[in-house]
């Protein structure tokens, strides 16, 4: 079987301007940052991103690298609006489809089965519908006659996720409290990369945890990267925390200041050493 073992560079190869990135995750949890900031140093425009969003989208919205937003919200979970994604969200930035959030999960279910839509009752009688005129409904064709919400799959030429663990072949892991839909985003995906803090031989992967942290399997993965503190400044729970202290900065500094000093770097090795250093001067 296949080593699938690539570096950030290695995948942001393969991405492209224009493509639709599915990006995993929750909020200000277990995001695949050290990927989106690869991907930052690329040259790859014009995306359309599908995130339950959090600084992936601030970043990326904030770069101006995004066209077109599909999620449900964009949260850094202790700061409730993503500062970045709000001012370029303000000024016009990029196009947004705003989803419920169950809506957005049947989406990914959809596309995970190669369905074209979902019929789901969120959303009825909500905003969502103004806001998305291009939502449509449908009509059970049983006796009953209810009407619901056709949701579109949300199929994605790549997919982005962070865990704890991974082998070599594709098989990831997760230690945390919550899978938060990781393993939808890479089958809805053609193709989906997962970075992790550690690899492992697979052997490893089920001697201390229980077999249903298996989250992701080889057969959706393309490549994997380990990326310790990879998920840095979200958290990455049990290997660590969110970084509170450098999410706040993140949040009150202006963009270009902020990517001056942490973003400009050729590597994700320059990324953690410069927050390294700012840690040291807070001492």
């Amino acid at each position: 079987m296949a080593d699938k073992s690539m570096s950030p560079e290695d995948v942001v190869a393969r991405l492209r301007s224009g493509m639709t990135i599915g990006i995993g995750g929750w909020g200000s949890r277990r995001k695949p940052m050290a990927l989106v900031r690869a991907l930052l140093r690329s040259g790859i425009t014009d995306l359309t991103v599908i995130s339950y969003g959090g600084p992936d989208v601030g970043l990326l919205a904030a770069a101006g690298r995004v066209r077109r937003l599909v999620a449900p919200f964009a949260t850094l979970d202790s700061i409730p609006l993503e500062p970045h994604f709000r001012a370029a969200r303000e000024r016009g930035a990029f196009e947004m489809t705003e989803l419920d959030e169950a809506m957005f999960m049947w989406g990914l279910h959809a596309a995970a089965n190669r369905l074209p839509f979902l019929p789901v009752r969120a959303g009825l009688g909500s905003d969502v519908m103004r806001v998305n005129p291009g939502l449509r409904t449908v009509t059970s064709p049983y006796e009953d006659g209810e009407e619901f919400v056709a949701v579109p799959a949300l199929r994605m030429d790549a997919a982005l996720v962070h865990l704890n663990r991974a082998d070599r072949l594709g098989n990831g892991q997760y230690l945390g409290p919550d899978p938060y839909f990781d393993d939808l985003f890479c089958e809805a995906a053609d193709t989906a990369y997962v970075s992790c803090e550690q690899l492992v031989e697979t052997a490893e992967l089920t001697k201390d945890a229980a077999p249903q942290t298996l989250l992701v399997g080889r057969h959706s993965v393309t490549g994997v990267v380990e990326t310790p503190n990879g998920a840095h400044f979200t958290s990455c729970v049990p290997d660590y925390g969110r970084d509170e202290a450098f999410q706040k900065l993140y949040a009150t500094t202006p963009w270009e200041d902020f990517a001056r000093r942490f973003l400009s770097g050729a590597s994700e090795h320059d990324y953690q050493s410069a927050v390294q250093a700012w840690h040291e001067e807070q001492k």
